[in-house]
């Protein structure tokens, strides 16, 4: 006789927003096999319902997993809730543009959360996800270690694609990590970059390919920092790249993988900051957070990171 799985022993994804982001993810989700229960919900009932249809009609061709349209009671036994309601990031606006239009948004959907009683973790991925991050934090009461936001996860995959094409070397084997805010004043951690354990300033005299290495990371820099935007003009959206990088912190939250990745996290003194969402090194598992990996930085590096951290405590402020 089969058994069914039991309900606490069940990998329920909850995803709120089927926009473009919110189905991309929940469409790699489905073929990945991580969860048991896709769950997708939208103030647009027609878009949820629409989506949910789309995603089925594919079942066939990837690994079992329940995907349905549901309400918010759906929130109580979920293991991970994932926020990608929002207003969409349009060309020529910056993430902190849509502070004001977002936070309420958020806010709302957080204390609906908390409301039902919800032991899962909350996944922020609506931008300006640093902010909005610390907005669901206050508005659900939650542990800070429970609630975490994509933070620069894509921004870092983006560091080491620019960094491996420029290197000739396989993405798999650059290790490199994007941090502060996700979006302007982001900086990249050099300090913490290697290529096969080697630190990249070690590598770059092996790699010879390098006149003026000083330039080449300034460009590097850039265009990690400006990709969204390019896509955006382009297309009109980002969604594909955002999709796989969640499916990577879904991977570690159901699997309880211990995985480091750079979420935003509510930061009580490590870093030397204080009351504020920022992207770290994070070690991501089943509770969300297990640790923040204060790890020591070069003084340059800290000092555009608290520059970060400002420009992110200026936009928390605006909304009181």
């Amino acid at each position: 006789m089969k058994t069914d799985i039991k309900t606490s022993q069940r990998r329920k994804v909850v995803v709120v927003g089927a926009g473009a982001v919110g189905a991309t993810y929940c469409y790699a989700l489905a073929q990945s096999g991580l969860a048991d229960e896709i769950v997708i919900l939208d103030k647009n009932e027609e878009l949820a319902k629409g989506q949910v249809s789309d995603l089925i009609h594919g079942q066939p061709f990837f690994p079992t997993v329940i995907i349905r349209q549901g309400t918010k009671n759906d929130y109580t036994d979920a293991s991970l809730i994932v926020i990608t309601a929002g207003t969409a990031q349009k060309p020529g606006e910056t993430r902190l543009d849509l502070l004001k239009k977002n936070a309420k948004i958020v806010g709302d959907i957080a204390e609906e959360i908390a409301g039902q009683k919800s032991e899962g973790v909350m996944l922020i991925v609506t931008n300006p996800v640093d902010v909005l991050t610390y907005v669901a934090i206050k508005k659900s009461g939650w542990d800070r270690r429970r609630v975490i936001g994509s933070g620069t996860v894509l921004d870092s995959a983006r560091f080491r694609h620019f960094l491996s094409q420029y290197c000739g070397v396989d993405v798999h084997n650059v290790h490199a990590y994007i941090l502060g805010e996700h979006g302007d004043s982001e900086l990249a951690a050099w300090s913490m970059t290697n290529i096969a354990g080697i630190t990249i300033d070690e590598y770059c005299p092996v790699c010879g390919k390098c006149s003026d290495w000083e330039t080449e990371r300034k460009n590097i820099e850039q265009k990690v920092r400006e990709s969204a935007y390019h896509i955006i003009n382009a297309k009109g959206s980002t969604h594909y790249a955002v999709g796989l990088a969640l499916v990577k912190i879904t991977a570690s939250v159901l699997k309880k993988q211990n995985s480091v990745l750079t979420v935003s996290a509510m930061v009580k003194g490590e870093f030397g900051l204080d009351d504020v969402c920022l992207s770290v090194p994070c070690i991501v598992s089943e509770k969300g957070i297990v640790k923040i990996i204060n790890n020591p930085l070069a003084d340059e590096e800290m000092v555009l990171l608290r520059r970060s951290a400002g420009i992110l405590k200026k936009a928390i402020k605006s909304l009181e």
